[in-house]
C-alpha cells in the first residue's frame, strides 16, 4: 500500500463535503431547482471576488476563461500588453497572436515580479492599448505580481482594461476586485476553489463591458454578452450546456470558504506560505522568486540532482505530488502547493518527504530541519491550550 498526497500547485485535493455535494444524484439544467443552486453560487462567488459584478461561470478550464476575457473586449489588430515573467504570462501573447491581436511584451526575468513603471512606460508607447493583461500569481515561477499597483496605472487610461489572470490567487490573497479597480478577474476550478478541473469564473467592471460592445473578435461558445444575458438574475442559467456536478460542487466550497471568513482564509494561506518557505531554505535550498507567492513556494533542487527524476520519485515511490518546472526550469526546480484544502499537517508532511527524498538522491540532509523550521511557523496557526 503507498498512500498518496497531492500536494501540486493544481489540481489541488477535495474536501470530502465537497466530493459528497457532487456525487448527489444529477439534475436537469434547465429546472428551477439547478437555477436556484447557481443563482446562489454567484451570490457567494461575488464575496469572494469583491464585487458587485456578477461573476459569470464557464464550463472550461482557466485558460477558457483568459480566452474569454481577451476575445470579448478586442477586436482585431488591437494592441495588447501583456506581462511575461513565465509560462502562464507567455499564453497570453499566444492568445492574442492566435486572434489577431497585436501582443506588446514585457518580458520578466524568471523569479522576478514586474516593475509597475514597465507598465506605464508601454501605455506611453502604446496609449491605443485595449488591453494589459498580467498574473496576480505566476505559478510556473511561484511570483506574485503588484496587481493593485498596476491597476492604479491602467485605470488612467479610459478606453484600456487590466486583465488578472487570478487562478492560482483567488481565495488565496486579498484581491478586491472593486476596491482596486480591476476590470476582468479570472479563476479556475481546480486551485483555491478545491474542486476537479473544467469550471473556469471571470468577473468584468462596467468599463470592460462598455468597451466590450463594440468588440469585433470572434466568438461563439465564450461570447461573454451571451452568457452574461442567460446567467442574469431572474434567468439563473448559462448560455450552452453547465458543468452541473462541478457547479454543486462550488456551491459548497464557497459555503467553506464563507464560513471560515474571507480574512481567516487569507491568514492561513499567508502562515502555510510563511512555514513552507521557512522549511525550505532551513534545508539549504534555494528559492526560486525574489516575491514568492502565497499559492506555492518553489525552490531549486541542488547541483547534482535531477529535477525530473526527484520530483518523479517523489510521487511515484514516496506517494507525494509535487510539481516541477516547465520550459526554462524543467528539470532545476521543485514546487510545493498550500492553496485551497491544505493545513497546518500538509506542510509537516511536505518538509518531512522533502528531506527524506534529498537524502535518497544522496543530498546531506539534517533530519528535522526542515519540518523545525516549518513547524516553529506553523504553531501559530494552533490554539493556546485552555
Amino acid at each position: 500500500m503507498l498512500k498518496h498526497y497531492l500536494l501540486s500547485p493544481g489540481p489541488t485535493a477535495v474536501p470530502e463535503r465537497v466530493q459528497l455535494a457532487m456525487a448527489a444524484p444529477m439534475i436537469h439544467h434547465r429546472t428551477p431547482q439547478f437555477s436556484r443552486i447557481f443563482a446562489e453560487t454567484r451570490e457567494m462567488l461575488r464575496e469572494v471576488f469583491q464585487t458587485e459584478q456578477d461573476p459569470i461561470l464557464l464550463a472550461a478550464s482557466g485558460t477558457g476563461a483568459m480566452e474569454a476575457a481577451l476575445v470579448n473586449v478586442c477586436s482585431p489588430g488591437d494592441v495588447v500588453i501583456y506581462v511575461n515573467g513565465g509560462k502562464f504570462g507567455e499564453r497570453w501573447g499566444k492568445i492574442a497572436q492566435k486572434h489577431g491581436l497585436v501582443p506588446v511584451e514585457i518580458a520578466v526575468e524568471w523569479g522576478e515580479a514586474v516593475d509597475p513603471a514597465a507598465i506605464e512606460k508601454a501605455l506611453a508607447e502604446h496609449p491605443e492599448a485595449r488591453a494589459v493583461c498580467v498574473q496576480a500569481s505566476e505559478t510556473s515561477t511561484t511570483t506574485e505580481h503588484p496587481v493593485r499597483e498596476i491597476a492604479e496605472i491602467v485605470a488612467r487610461h479610459e478606453n484600456t482594461v487590466l486583465i488578472v489572470d487570478a487562478i492560482t490567487a483567488l481565495g488565496v490573497v486579498d484581491l478586491p476586485m472593486d476596491a482596486w479597480g480591476l476590470d476582468a478577474v479570472v479563476a479556475g476550478s481546480q486551485k483555491a476553489f478545491m474542486l476537479p478541473p473544467g469550471l473556469a469564473m471571470i468577473a468584468c467592471s462596467e468599463k470592460y463591458w462598455r468597451l466590450a460592445e463594440g468588440a469585433r473578435c470572434g466568438r461563439f461558445y465564450f461570447d461573454l454578452l451571451a452568457e452574461r444575458k442567460a446567467q442574469a438574475k431572474g434567468s439563473d442559467t448559462t448560455a450552452w450546456t453547465p458543468a452541473v456536478s462541478l457547479i454543486r460542487g462550488l456551491h459548497e466550497v464557497l459555503r467553506m470558504m464563507l464560513e471560515e471568513g474571507l480574512d481567516k482564509l487569507f491568514a492561513r494561506h499567508a502562515l502555510l506560505a510563511e512555514a513552507a518557505r521557512a522549511g525550505v531554505q532551513a534545508l539549504g535550498l534555494r528559492l526560486i522568486s525574489k516575491r514568492p507567492a502565497t499559492s506555492a513556494t518553489g525552490a531549486f533542487v541542488p547541483d547534482g540532482i535531477a529535477g525530473g527524476a526527484f520530483v518523479k520519485y517523489l510521487r511515484d515511490k514516496m506517494g507525494v505530488t509535487f510539481a516541477g518546472g516547465q520550459d526554462r526550469f524543467k528539470g532545476k526546480i521543485v514546487r510545493i502547493a498550500h492553496l485551497g484544502y491544505y493545513d497546518v499537517f500538509d506542510i509537516v508532511i511536505a518538509m518531512a518527504a522533502l528531506e527524506m527524498a534529498l537524502a535518497r538522491f544522496g543530498h546531506p540532509v539534517q533530519f528535522g530541519s526542515g519540518v523545525a523550521a516549518a513547524e516553529r511557523v506553523l504553531m501559530r496557526r494552533l490554539p493556546e491550550v485552555a
